[in-house]
């Protein structure tokens, strides 16, 4: 039985940009199976957009409009949970994929039987869909050290220390769907880097070098080169934003929270995913992190416990080694 390939997108106001995202859809090699596209409550053309664009496709476009803004975190959740394909891939509105996306995510995911998330490299544009230059990869950086630590069984232990995974460039096997939804709205993540996380706990991850969208920066985007105090600059970047919006660090409380709730998923979900391997590697790390949090006020009552602690090595696994340890110790 051959594979079947679904879309996930999500749209708000996207009317200036949209047209061009359908229309890379339309030209894919390997068509999608259908396309999922949940509205957020929007106030443009951008429902009648996607009528046009469904009549003249012959693929299905099921497209649910929601009564009220959900937020983009949700607005995915719903998204996803409306998806039937084998594999489904998250899309922005505004972005443009490149042709052969689908196709090559297929016979990625055919090779690697192992791997459950595929996220891929993007060349970066501007508001007028111009090349700025370089890739999404190498303004991040995502440099091939890592690349190899998110390929690796270590995938979940880097992934919590900061979002390195961008939905718009992500497809995963479907099966998964029951162990990342419903994805939390009150967590320091939003979507993408809850799903990459959960799968990470299950299944390998694959980042792959090849571009595969143009993802385009502007000024009202959500996530990417945020809108911040101060102008853009003539390539469309907000300078010095880049990084912080797409590659922020979680500090521990943060990471503590999140642990927490990971936790709890692959507690809920055990007896469909084998997550107990990662189960223990997280209860490690809240081990380590409760520690940090809890740590009395008095320097000399806390020697002891960091001594332990780094005894231990859960310094050096879950936060920057001694660097930490006698961070904890002076302040």
């Amino acid at each position: 039985m051959s594979n079947k390939f679904s879309i996930a997108m999500c749209t708000y106001n996207g009317a200036r940009h949209l047209g061009k995202q359908l229309e890379s859809i339309a030209a894919q090699s390997r068509p999608p199976e259908e396309l999922v596209i949940c509205d957020d409550a929007s106030t443009d053309s951008t429902s009648k957009i996607i009528a046009e664009f469904a009549r003249a496709v012959s693929f299905p476009v099921h497209c649910h409009t929601n009564e009220r803004n959900l937020g983009s975190t949700k607005n995915f959740e719903r998204a996803l949970g409306f998806c039937r394909g084998d594999f489904i891939a998250l899309c922005d509105q505004d972005d443009i994929w490149l042709p052969h996306k689908l196709a090559e995510l297929e016979a990625k995911f055919d090779r690697a039987p192992n791997v459950g998330l595929i996220f891929t490299d993007a060349e970066l544009v501007n508001d007028d869909s111009a090349s700025v230059g370089c890739t999404l990869w190498e303004k991040l950086p995502l440099a091939a050290a890592e690349r190899r630590r998110l390929q690796s069984n270590r995938a979940l232990d880097e992934l919590f220390q900061g979002a390195s995974v961008t939905g718009a460039t992500m497809a995963f096997r479907a099966r998964f769907k029951d162990l990342v939804l419903p994805i939390p709205d009150d967590l320091s993540i939003i979507h993408d880097a809850w799903i990459a996380l959960l799968i990470s706990a299950v299944a390998g991850i694959l980042p792959l070098a090849t571009p595969l969208i143009k993802y385009r920066q502007h000024a009202g985007q959500q996530v990417g080169a945020l809108k911040r105090k101060g102008t853009y600059a003539a390539n469309g970047f907000a300078p010095g934003s880049f990084r912080a919006a797409l590659r922020r660090e979680n500090p521990y409380p943060e990471m503590l929270a999140l642990a927490r709730s990971v936790r709890q998923r692959l507690i809920d979900r055990q007896q469909a995913f084998a997550g107990a391997e990662a189960l223990g590697r997280i209860e490690e790390r809240l081990a380590h992190l409760e520690m940090r949090a809890n740590l009395p006020g008095r320097r000399l009552s806390r020697a002891p416990l960091i001594l332990q602690e780094l005894l231990t090595l859960r310094y050096h696994a879950y936060s920057r080694g001694v660097h930490s340890a006698v961070k904890d110790l002076l302040t």
